[in-house]
């Protein structure tokens, strides 16, 4: 029974191991790279830097401009008119 666990663990931990690619980890040296590799990149880099340039430029653009009414609403009367002016009648004679 022993000897058939021992087995499996080990076709587990062998098969496991071999999925295992390489990480680079901190501090590790990059690997050299080929010449066609670095001029793949140099490619790639002008290719994005050119799709980038291919993009119109929207201007400014309003999200709420269909909300919001053409001319700002603005505020005429002071506070200390609005006080004066919202006297309510309570019905009494006023004297």
């Amino acid at each position: 029974m022993r000897i058939i666990l021992a087995a499996m663990i080990s076709l587990l931990a062998t098969t496991a191991f071999a999925q295992d690619n390489h990480v680079q980890r901190y501090g590790e040296a990059d690997k050299e790279k080929s010449q066609t590799e670095i001029q793949a990149e140099k490619d790639a880099q002008r290719a994005y830097q050119k799709s980038l340039g291919n993009i119109p430029d929207k201007g400014p653009s309003d999200p709420w401009g269909a909300v919001r009414s053409d001319t700002p609403k603005t505020v005429t009367s002071t506070p200390a008119a609005k006080t004066a002016k919202s006297k309510t009648k309570t019905g009494a004679a006023a004297n």
